[in-house]
């Protein structure tokens, strides 16, 4: 395997898996795949130390990583992560979604971990070499794909609280269909009050393992009470909206007008958030990323100027909110399941990234191309 033209930073060197799935044990899993139940063949694995910087770059087989007992991801949570998919087109042309924001955006959750900053040329070719190995597991229904779970851990081992001096970055592939079972009726969502998934300061707008670890409890009390997923406001007042689970929150009120908490910090800033902030201002709705709390969201529903609500994410795409359940009442979203502004969203999102409905921003990027696997 050579290196390709993203970058020319490192080559990656191919070991081929001598036990790969079958054909047939392949098309089972293609033929229903359930979110992050299954993986490819294959992983990328890059070395990082302070003294050689970034190297030995191979793809092989997915297996276990041998890690220290005292490597730093398992003793201080030197960890972030990253989640993109990979389409396969009509003409069986490989794509991958808006993937430099990925690249961005784990160096900017590096950066807030004290870990090492992958170059974006160098993630963009990791994400080539796994799409070029494992072309064959990219799903060919329409809608489903090929999730891809970058991971960047400390792997020095020490029993100290400092920066790690060495670094193991990886890509692992899973075939991805629904995330929810169900999502055309919507998600039921439990207000969370008495627990916090980031503060001012803190690692909420970093894609760290430590978030969702906290978000898990919280998660939990949310089926305790029958919803699918839970509410975080902020943790100082427990009064403005944040995130809906692993998902940004949108507010669709009768006017056309987007609300979606502001990215100061605290929330994450998804790649599909993103997407749909565009797409809607394309569709000529006016957006407006203000901070929007839960009486708000309470009094425009029940007085109809609030219309939908939808979260996103890279797993979920766009996914309706049926109801906000909290401690004293219900809010009923007025729309039943995906109403016409996120549905006309989610249409042309997914339409652009499975080739139905034209890139007009160029989001798109031809993944494994050029690789000589």
């Amino acid at each position: 395997m050579t290196a390709s033209d993203h970058t020319d930073i490192l080559p990656f060197r191919l070991v081929r898996n001598d036990s790969p799935a079958s054909p047939a044990q392949r098309a089972e899993v293609l033929g229903q795949p359930s979110f992050g139940q299954h993986f490819s063949d294959h992983m990328v694995l890059i070395e990082w130390d302070r003294e050689r910087g970034w190297h030995d770059g191979r793809v092989e087989p997915i297996g276990p990583l041998p890690l220290h007992p005292a490597a730093g991801v398992l003793h201080y949570g030197q960890e972030v992560f990253e989640g993109l998919k990979i389409y396969r087109h009509g003409n069986g042309r490989l794509v991958a979604f808006r993937p430099e924001l990925n690249a961005a955006r784990i160096q900017r959750s590096a950066h807030r971990l004290a870990l090492p900053e992958i170059p974006a040329d160098l993630f963009l070719g990791a994400v080539d070499a796994l799409a070029a190995a494992d072309a064959d597991w990219v799903p060919t229904r329409h809608g489903d794909s090929l999730y891809l779970r970058p991971f960047l851990v400390a792997t020095e081992a020490f029993l100290g609280v400092r920066p790690t001096n060495q670094a193991l970055f990886g890509i692992i592939a899973s075939p991805a269909g629904a995330y929810f079972s169900g999502d055309a009726e919507g998600v039921s969502l439990w207000l969370s009050t008495d627990l916090a998934r980031a503060g001012r300061g803190g690692t909420g707008a970093a894609k760290c393992g430590g978030n969702y670890a906290a978000s898990l409890l919280a998660q939990e009390e949310a089926k305790e009470h029958g919803c699918a997923q839970v509410l975080f406001t902020d943790a100082e007042t427990n009064t403005w909206v944040e995130e809906a689970g692993s998902m940004n929150v949108f507010f669709t009120f009768a006017d056309g007008t987007l609300v979606t908490p502001p990215a100061t910090g605290t929330i994450l800033e998804g790649v599909t958030r993103d997407s749909v902030l565009a797409l809607a201002a394309d569709l000529g709705h006016q957006v407006e990323e203000r901070p929007i709390g839960i009486d708000e969201w309470r009094s425009a529903a029940s007085s109809g100027e609030l219309a939908e609500v939808f979260a996103s994410g890279t797993a979920a795409v766009i996914t309706p909110i049926e109801c906000l359940v909290t401690a004293d009442d219900r809010i009923v979203t007025p729309t039943p399941g995906l109403g016409p502004v996120a549905g006309r969203i989610r249409e042309e999102l997914v339409g652009i990234q499975t080739g139905m409905v034209e890139d007009r921003f160029g989001w798109l990027r031809e993944a494994g191309a050029g690789r000589d696997c």
